[in-house]
């Protein structure tokens, strides 16, 4: 009894030292709905791109219509992963008596918004001069940085997500007709990937 006892005390101990210095409301859900929302993006963005089996090419003809409305696209996808990610997290800080707004949260924060404010910055200087089909790649490079970076502040997975994202990133400059495709297996497939592991290790 006194083996257990003791056991139980250093879990109790470690888990919280793990959330004075990890951000543990981290929801797997809002990771899996985020795939969600990047998946149905993408499919919009397809019809936006293509009509039928004939490509309506952004780099050569500059159709600005189509570039504008896949901004709003992937802005729409990105506020409603954000509005999810708070909500579900805010549900878990409660049920585990924490607080989502601290030193911690803080300083992820700092980590994954230096590198995801840069890589805006280079994504919209891309835009401005007209090399749409680095898009893809980019916002997949700096996304990968940005969890690599802070993957100190949160679950061990998330740091190899951010490789998982790099990688696909690296490919995407290779083969750049296809950004839409790396597009939607890095924001779409791995997250839901990504939130089903961490619902299943996490959550429950």
């Amino acid at each position: 009894m006194r083996k257990e006892s003791a056991q139980s005390d250093i879990e109790s101990i470690r888990q919280l030292m793990e959330r004075s210095v990890k951000f543990v409301s981290l929801s797997g859900l809002s990771g899996i709905l985020a795939g969600i929302y990047a998946l149905i993006g993408a499919s919009f963005a397809y019809q936006q791109i293509y009509s039928g089996f004939v490509v309506r090419s952004i780099e050569y003809q500059g159709n600005i219509p189509i570039v504008t409305n896949l901004i709003i696209i992937a802005s729409l996808v990105l506020i409603a992963s954000l509005v999810t990610g708070w909500w579900f997290s805010f549900r878990k800080a409660k049920r585990l008596g924490t607080k989502i707004w601290d030193k911690t949260s803080k300083r992820l924060l700092i980590k994954l918004g230096v590198p995801l404010v840069i890589g805006g910055f280079f994504t919209l200087a891309l835009v401005y001069n007209g090399y749409y089909n680095l898009i893809g790649a980019s916002v997949l490079l700096f996304y990968g940085l940005a969890l690599i970076n802070a993957s100190s502040s949160l679950f061990e997975e998330v740091r190899y997500l951010g490789y998982c994202e790099l990688a696909i990133g690296i490919v995407a400059t290779l083969f750049p007709g296809y950004a839409l495709f790396f597009w939607a297996m890095g924001f779409g497939l791995l997250h839901i990937l990504y939130g089903s592991l961490m619902y299943s290790k996490y959550d429950r």
